[in-house]
C-alpha cells in the first residue's frame, strides 16, 4: 500500500489512496454511462483541464474577499474539535473536498491548541461507501475513538448519509465503535454533526479541482485497478505542478488565521441560528422536490444545491442549467463565468434558499 501526500507537505496529510494511470473517459460518454447504469461514476474519470487566466484572476479576487471568513470558520471548527476530542486527534478528511480543510485544521490544532494531531485523507463514494482498507490501516495505528471525519460542506447530505451507513456496517463487521460524526464548515443540508455555519457561502477551495487539492483527482473505484487489499485509487496530476495552488492556499489561509488571532478577532460562541436542524432539512427537501417538479427531473442525483456543489458540476460534469439567487452576487460570479465558458443557461430565482444550484444534463436514451 502506497502512502503519499500529493503536493502537500508530508507533515500535512497522508492520502490513503492508490495513484494510478487510467484511461480518460470523455465527459459526454461518462454521463451516458452513468445515467444508463452501465458504469458507476467512480469507475471512470474525465481528465481535468487547467482553469483559464480569467477564471484564475476571479479566483484570486474571491479569495481576497473571503479568506478572512474562511480562516475564522476553520479556526472555529478546530476549536470545536479541540473541545470534543479529549485524547489524540486523527482527522479523516473525505477526499477530496475535505482535504484542504483537514490540512488547515491539523495545522491550527497543532499550532494554536497544542494538540497531538494526525491527518489522513480517505475515499468515500456514493453507493459504494467509505474505503474499509483505509479505515483498517488507520485503526492499526490509532485508537478508534480518536477518528474525526471532516469535509468542506454538505449539499443534499448524500455523503453524510453514506458515511453514517458505511461506518455502521464497518462497526458491525469489525466489532468497533467508530463515531461517524461529520465536521464541516457549512451545512446547508442540516445533516452534519458539527458545523460552524448553515449559510450557503463561498468556500474558496471549492473553485478549483486538483490544483487546490494536492494535485489529486477525485477517488476512483474500478476493479481493473483496485484489488481487494488496495486503497481506493486516484490520479496524480504531476503535469499541473507549475500551476498548483494547494500549498499556497494553505499558507495564505494560515496567514489570515495568524492575523485574526493577533487582532483577537475570533469569536468562538455557538452558532446563532433561527432555524432548527429539522427545519433546515425540510427546506432542503422542499427545494429539491420543487426543482424535480419544475424541471421534470427523474433522478435526484442530477440536482446539486449550494455554491460548492454547483461549482463541482461546472468543473467536472455536464451541466444543463445553473440557477442563481442573484446573478450579480459576488459569491457566484465564478459560476456565471464558468457557465458562459461552457455555454450553459443561467436562470435567476430570488426566492431560492441557497445562493446557487446546478442541474446536470439528463442523458436522452437512444
Amino acid at each position: 500500500m502506497t502512502i503519499f501526500s500529493g503536493s502537500y507537505l508530508a507533515t500535512d496529510v497522508h492520502f490513503l489512496l492508490k495513484p494510478i494511470e487510467i484511461e480518460n473517459t470523455p465527459i459526454k460518454e461518462k454521463e451516458r454511462l452513468i445515467q444508463t447504469g452501465k458504469k458507476h461514476y467512480s469507475e471512470m474519470i474525465t481528465k481535468e483541464s487547467l482553469p483559464s487566466a480569467e477564471y484564475l484572476t476571479l479566483f484570486e479576487q474571491i479569495f481576497a474577499q473571503n479568506h478572512l471568513r474562511l480562516a475564522a470558520d476553520v479556526f472555529k471548527l478546530a476549536a470545536k474539535i479541540n473541545q470534543i476530542q479529549k485524547n489524540e486527534i486523527v482527522l479523516c478528511s473525505l477526499a477530496r473536498a475535505g482535504t484542504p480543510i483537514g490540512v488547515l485544521l491539523k495545522r491550527i490544532l497543532q499550532q494554536y491548541f497544542q494538540r497531538d494531531c494526525h491527518h489522513y485523507s480517505v475515499s468515500i463514494i456514493r453507493d459504494r461507501g467509505i474505503d474499509a482498507n483505509a479505515l483498517r490501516y488507520i485503526l492499526s495505528k490509532h485508537a478508534q475513538e480518536s477518528l474525526t471525519f471532516v469535509d468542506g460542506w454538505t449539499g443534499k447530505g448524500v455523503i453524510t448519509h453514506e458515511l453514517n451507513k458505511s461506518i455502521a456496517e464497518f462497526n458491525q463487521l469489525h466489532h468497533t465503535c467508530i463515531c461517524s460524526d461529520l465536521y464541516v464548515l457549512n451545512d446547508i443540508a442540516g445533516v452534519a454533526a458539527v458545523t460552524v455555519s448553515f449559510e450557503d457561502y463561498l468556500i474558496p477551495s471549492s473553485l478549483l479541482n486538483a490544483t487546490i487539492s494536492g494535485l489529486i483527482s477525485r477517488s476512483i473505484l474500478n476493479s481493473n485497478y483496485v484489488g481487494k487489499d488496495d486503497f481506493h485509487a486516484c490520479h496524480y496530476y504531476e503535469e499541473f505542478e507549475k500551476q498548483d495552488l494547494s500549498q499556497w492556499f494553505i499558507d495564505a489561509t494560515m496567514d489570515a488565521v495568524a492575523k485574526l488571532v493577533s487582532m483577537d478577532d475570533l469569536r468562538l460562541s455557538d452558532i446563532i441560528n433561527s432555524e432548527s436542524k429539522e427545519q433546515i432539512q425540510q427546506k432542503s427537501t422542499d427545494f429539491i422536490s420543487g426543482l424535480k417538479e419544475t424541471y421534470q427531473i427523474s433522478n435526484v442525483n442530477l440536482i446539486k444545491p449550494g455554491i460548492g456543489e454547483a461549482t463541482r458540476v461546472l468543473l467536472r460534469r455536464l451541466p444543463d442549467l445553473i440557477i442563481l439567487k442573484n446573478k450579480q452576487a459576488k459569491e457566484t460570479l465564478h459560476l456565471a463565468m464558468l457557465a458562459i465558458e461552457k455555454q450553459v443557461s443561467i436562470v435567476e430565482n430570488p426566492t431560492m434558499p441557497y445562493q446557487a444550484a446546478a442541474i446536470i444534463a439528463e442523458h436522452k436514451h437512444d
